[in-house]
C-alpha cells in the first residue's frame, strides 16, 4: 500500500445505499496507512473522461470497486484482466499501479462463496434460481458453474428475457455447462421446487420497492438470499422470513469480496485484526 495519502473508492449510480467506504476507512485506519476510500457516484456519459482521468500521472487514485451498473462496462477501460475476471466477464475491483495501468479483478464470486460457506450452505445438487442478469449474477453463477461439486440446475430470470439468455449462453461458451437455464417468466423458475432463490437485481433498494416473486412461491424448504443490505431487509426477505424460509441480505458477502479487494489492492494477505475491524464498521450499520 502506498504510503502517501491515496484515494480509493467505489463507482456505480446510485451510490446512496453503499457500506464500503465504512468497510475500507476502518481497514485503512486499523493499517496505518495514509489513504481514505470514498464513492464515486458516475453517470454512464462520465465514465470515459473519468478513467482518462485516471491514467494521468497525478492521479491520486490507486483502487477501485465497480457496482450497479457498470461491473460488465468498466472492462474496455482496463489494460489486463486477471483469469477469473476474464472467465466471468465482470469486474468489481481494479488495481491501479504506478505506471497508471489498470487490472481488473473480481471477487464477487469468491466473496460470495465464502459467505454461502460460513452460512454452512452448500450448493452441490441443489436447485438455483437466479433473479437479473447483470455483473453480480454473472459472477455468482459462474463461480457455481465452476464448482466441483456443482448444482443440480440453476435458472435464471431477468425482466428483459434476452439479457437473461444472453448472459446463459455466455457463460456456458466460456464454463461449458449444461446445468443453466434462462426462463421466461418468474413461473419458469419453478421455485416451489427451488432449494434457494437469489435475488442480484436492485429491487429492494428502494424502501417502497415490491417484491419480485409472490409470497406463494415462497416455502419454508428455502434460503433466500438478497444481494442486498441496505435496507437490512428487503420486501422479499420479510416475506420470505414469514413463509418460514431461511433468509441473508448481502453483508455478508460484501465483507468477503471487500477483503479480497484491500488484498489485490495492498499486494498481501490482510490480518484478521483488520478483517475484525471491517466486519465491525459494516455490522454496527
Amino acid at each position: 500500500m502506498k504510503e502517501q495519502k491515496s484515494i480509493y473508492g467505489i463507482i456505480g449510480f446510485p451510490l446512496e445505499h453503499t457500506f464500503s467506504p465504512l468497510m475500507h476507512n476502518a481497514a485503512f485506519k486499523e493499517l496505518g496507512v495514509e489513504a481514505v476510500y470514498q464513492p464515486f457516484p458516475l453517470k454512464e456519459e462520465d465514465l470515459d473522461d473519468f478513467f482518462k482521468n485516471l491514467r494521468q500521472k497525478s492521479s491520486p487514485i490507486f483502487g477501485l470497486n465497480v457496482t450497479v451498473p457498470y461491473k460488465e462496462k468498466v472492462m474496455k477501460y482496463l489494460d489486463h484482466l486477471n483469469p477469473l475476471a476474464q472467465k466471468i466477464g465482470a469486474v468489481n475491483t481494479i488495481v491501479i499501479d504506478k505506471q497508471r495501468q489498470l487490472t481488473g479483478y473480481n471477487t464477487d464470486a469468491p466473496g460470495f462463496l465464502a459467505h454461502l460457506a460460513e452460512l454452512k450452505f452448500d450448493p452441490k445438487n441443489k436447485k438455483i434460481g437466479i433473479l437479473g442478469a447483470g455483473g453480480s449474477a454473472r459472477a455468482i453463477i459462474t463461480a457455481l458453474c465452476l464448482l466441483p461439486e456443482k448444482p443440480l440446475s440453476i435458472k435464471i430470470y431477468n425482466r428483459t428475457f434476452e439479457k437473461a439468455k444472453i448472459l446463459a449462453e455466455s457463460i456456458k461458451e466460456h464454463v461449458g455447462t449444461e446445468i443453466l437455464e434462462a426462463v421466461m417468466s418468474i413461473d419458469d423458475l419453478e421455485l416451489p421446487e427451488a432449494d434457494i432463490l437469489i435475488n442480484t437485481t436492485s429491487v429492494g433498494l428502494k424502501k417502497n420497492d415490491p417484491s419480485l416473486v409472490e409470497e406463494e412461491l415462497l416455502h419454508s424448504d428455502m434460503f433466500v438470499y438478497d444481494l442486498i443490505y441496505n435496507p437490512k431487509e428487503t420486501a422479499l426477505l420479510r416475506m420470505a422470513k414469514e413463509r418460514g424460509a431461511r433468509t441473508t441480505n448481502g453483508l455478508g458477502m460484501l465483507f468477503y469480496q471487500g477483503v479480497l479487494s484491500l488484498e489485490h489492492w495492498a499486494d498481501r494477505e490482510i490480518d484478521e485484526t483488520v478483517k475484525k475491524k471491517m466486519r465491525e464498521a459494516l455490522e454496527k450499520n
